[in-house]
């Protein structure tokens, strides 16, 4: 019998740890993961925000659960404490999202070794460091993993786009993102043996509300850039997210999905 579709986005019965899930895009895979079925455990560094979060998808989904955990990428013993706080509070968890992030703005001109070594290690080392915790539990739960690229990763910012705003885009950013995109390949083949399946979500244009009203200017250069004429809406990741954690991408691994309005595609 052919599997129907609503059902095979289902994950009821399963828990997901979502890292950044009290972030501005975080918040919103949190949120898609929840509509499913699913129990979430909101992490980051600002446990305040998390417990907020938490508590909010339990007041919007009165069936699921939430947790709060604190969660530090620059770390090794906040990471390991946190898997083990997962276990504690949830029983553990199937889905792990890597959303989490912190960067440091800068140009070519003004990034130093210390900027460059922070966003590295936030944005790179922290999820290595975090799967590297989780695969015993994601192995034994033939778990899913999600982890959150860039635009950046795999095309250049247009340097005429960033003149004159307060918003440049760092080497490093793009570097590190560039990095997970290979490290999903790389997990997606030799985590494979295990039913583990990896995939990467590559958002485009998605501008905090903040920096769309200081900067009109700069969001119409960033619109113009985009084939669909526009920026993206935050709410506008959560599709994606929810195929790639549940069934419906059963035979997905090691794919980058592009979020970005059609950004590269000129």
């Amino acid at each position: 019998m052919p599997i129907k579709l609503p059902p095979s986005f289902s994950l009821a019965g399963k828990t997901a740890l979502v890292t950044g899930g009290a972030g501005y895009l975080g918040a919103e895979i949190a949120d898609a993961l929840a509509e499913q079925g699913a129990d979430i455990i909101v992490a980051s560094r600002d446990i305040e925000k998390c417990r907020t979060k938490a508590d909010d998808i339990m007041k919007n989904f009165p069936d699921r659960k939430a947790y709060a955990v604190e969660l530090e990428l620059l770390d090794k013993d906040s990471i390991t404490a946190a898997i083990d706080a997962c276990t504690e509070l949830a029983g553990g968890f199937d889905i792990l999202v890597m959303c989490a992030w912190s960067g440091r703005k800068n140009t070519w001109d003004s990034i130093n070794d210390e900027d460059w070594d922070y966003d590295i290690e936030v944005c790179l080392s922290g999820v290595f460091r975090t799967i590297k915790a989780a695969t015993s539990m994601l192995r034994e739960r033939r778990g899913v993993i999600l982890n959150i690229g860039s635009m950046y990763g795999h095309v250049a910012p247009d340097w005429k786009i960033y003149e004159g705003v307060p918003h440049a885009n760092p080497p490093s950013y793009g570097a590190a993102k560039a990095g997970i995109i290979q490290f999903t390949k790389y997990l997606a083949s030799f985590l494979s043996p295990d039913g583990i399946r990896v995939n990467c979500i590559s958002p485009g244009p998605f501008p905090f509300p903040s920096v769309i009203e200081a900067h009109p200017e700069f969001i119409e250069r960033l619109a113009a850039k985009n084939p669909m004429g526009r920026i993206g809406q935050a709410h506008e990741i959560k599709g994606a997210a929810a195929l790639l954690c549940s069934d419906a991408s059963s035979y997905m691994t090691g794919q980058n999905i592009c979020v970005d309005g059609g950004w590269a595609v000129w």
